[in-house]
């Protein structure tokens, strides 16, 4: 595979966490902490069509299989160079502060799809997203109070018909709903090596072909701290986006900027934004059981 240029721009610049949460406008009241999500009183597996059903996390055990599905997509399939504490799992410091969604495969039990979920308060406690980790986010900051953070999202290489992607979105829409959040960000990855186009190049076309049509607002827009070279590749080619891209600009999804470039995941990664005003009517109902509501799903690796 061709090697992508070095890049030669200068990271961004990452300050402290007043840069990432808004300073309030005057002396700060102590206000009692807000519950955690009570995730675990909700039912254990709720079973949805074709064989499936969705789980949050409850235990070490059970992120560890979601762990260990990241590792063999991730990992096996993509080639990603992962420094992990555990051998043959995908592990990061953001895991221990996420809420994990699981598909499962009803006959077998096995893991077949993954999401994990940053929320809010949980973003606050860690410092910041696994985005801010790869864009400047300043402009995103009046936003994060009603923000989650999708990531780490895959699915088993023989379930990927349709089936679990929807599952795994409908769990997702309810999850916003119930906690009364509105707004989702997340980084969608496109491989350096897309439909048989190596070195970078297919990106590069994507997001040309992409930005012309779905960028979100400037005054919402991010900066790359490791920029996708995009000047030196090939932004000619007519590509097709990877399939969760599409579903994600099917949901409105909008672009927040131009892609980062991800060595260690051997991808692209486009920064992505979803709010409720921008999600069609057919799948708020779909998703939400009603036209319109407070809650917004989209993705995001």
């Amino acid at each position: 595979m061709n090697e992508l240029p070095n890049p030669t721009f200068p990271f961004s610049r990452l300050t402290l966490r007043e840069a990432i949460w808004p300073v309030p406008a005057k002396p700060a009241v102590r206000v009692p902490q807000a519950p955690q999500l009570q995730l675990v009183s909700q039912p254990a597996l709720q079973p949805v069509s074709h064989g499936i059903s969705t789980q949050w996390a409850r235990h070490q055990d059970e992120v560890r299989e979601a762990q260990r599905l990241r590792y063999q997509v991730f990992a096996g399939e993509m080639g990603a160079r992962l420094n992990t504490s555990l051998a043959g799992h995908d592990i990061d410091l953001f895991d221990d502060f996420c809420e994990h969604l699981l598909v499962r495969d009803v006959a077998t039990q096995q893991v077949i799809g993954t999401y994990r979920v940053l929320t809010p308060a949980q973003a606050q406690r860690v410092g910041g997203t696994y985005s801010d980790t790869e864009f400047d986010l300043t402009r995103l900051r009046a936003l994060r109070s009603r923000m989650v953070e999708l990531g780490r999202s895959c699915v088993h290489a023989d379930h990927r018909q349709g089936g679990v992607i929807l599952a795994l979105w409908g769990a997702l829409a309810a999850f916003m709903q119930r906690n009364k959040l509105d707004t989702m960000i997340g980084c969608a990855s496109i491989p350096m090596q897309h439909n048989g186009i190596a070195g970078g190049h297919a990106a590069a076309s994507i997001w040309r072909q992409l930005s012309a049509s779905h960028m979100a607002d400037i005054r919402h827009q991010v900066q790359p701290r490791l920029p996708l070279p995009v000047d030196q590749l090939d932004t000619t080619l007519d590509v097709e986006p990877p399939a969760l891209i599409r579903g994600y600009l099917r949901l409105g999804a909008k672009l927040l900027g131009a892609p980062a470039w991800d060595p260690d995941f051997n991808a692209a990664d486009l920064p992505m934004l979803m709010r409720i005003e921008d999600m069609p009517a057919r799948y708020r109902r779909h998703f939400l059981g009603h036209p319109f509501g407070h809650a917004a799903v989209t993705q995001l690796s």
